[in-house]
């Protein structure tokens, strides 16, 4: 896993990562702007906090799709166009053992990335002057269901990198993906779930705005907390698989 994060540092995973990270940033503090917001931050009444946090549930499925595509990408390009698989293995490291070290490797960014994104939002709140009571379960539920859909589509992409040589089918999948993770806002809960990964990304989101104003929802936390470990048990399996394709 050392020698992943040698190859960051030339792969420019963090520029990619940070992208992600304002990306995020900036379109759900977009809600900053919209009417009478500014004017609501001491008001218990306009759930300032809990329009943020929309704003930020809004955010990460229309930029972490596509991004988390170039993550992976970048980091199994490499080894398509430098015979890396090849020379992995004649240092005892299967195909299937790369890709995982990889996974853990740049997994930490993608967690990192997604913590930051929260904690960011939450700063610009308090600079905003927003003064009333922070709604803390919501926010770490929202925040801790965003890092396990990331990591679980993450991890798709880079399986799919691996075994597909042209990268342009994987940044196609992310851009579709993204697409498939904004309508799921307008799914049913039940057709959610027969979309994974992307449809658990509109599972997650903590607060809906009607015409009464906002309203908080019960996402259902132990349905992503179950993508993560089916995900997880999928990943391994198809990389130990992958251990017996020919460099």
């Amino acid at each position: 896993m050392v020698n992943e994060f040698a190859k960051m540092r030339r792969l420019r995973v963090l520029p990619v990562a940070a992208v992600m990270v304002v990306g995020v940033v900036a379109l759900s503090c977009t809600v900053l702007t919209g009417p009478g917001f500014l004017e609501s931050v001491d008001a218990p009444s306009a759930q300032p906090w809990q329009r943020l946090l929309g704003g930020l549930a809004l955010a990460v499925p229309l930029v972490s799709p596509v991004l988390l595509a170039v993550l992976a990408s970048r980091q199994v390009d490499i080894e398509h166009q430098g015979g890396g698989w090849l020379f992995s293995q004649t240092c005892a490291l299967s195909p299937g053992s790369l890709c995982r070290a990889k996974f853990a490797a740049t997994g930490a960014v993608v967690v990192a990335a997604t913590l930051a994104q929260s904690a960011l939002v939450f700063g610009v709140g308090l600079l905003a002057g927003i003064t009333v009571p922070f709604p803390v379960g919501p926010w770490l539920g929202y925040t801790a269901s965003a890092v396990v859909v990331n990591l679980v589509l993450f991890a798709l992409h880079l399986f799919l990198a691996a075994r597909v040589s042209n990268q342009l089918v994987g940044l196609g999948v992310g851009v579709l993906g993204m697409f498939v993770a904004l309508t799921g806002t307008g799914m049913t809960p039940g057709v959610a779930h027969l979309v994974p990964p992307w449809g658990y990304y509109a599972l997650a989101v903590p607060v809906d705005t009607r015409e009464a104003g906002v309203v908080a929802l019960d996402p259902p936390h132990l349905s992503v907390l179950a993508l993560g470990v089916a995900g997880g048990g999928v990943f391994v399996l198809f990389t130990r698989l992958f251990d017996r394709r020919e460099a």
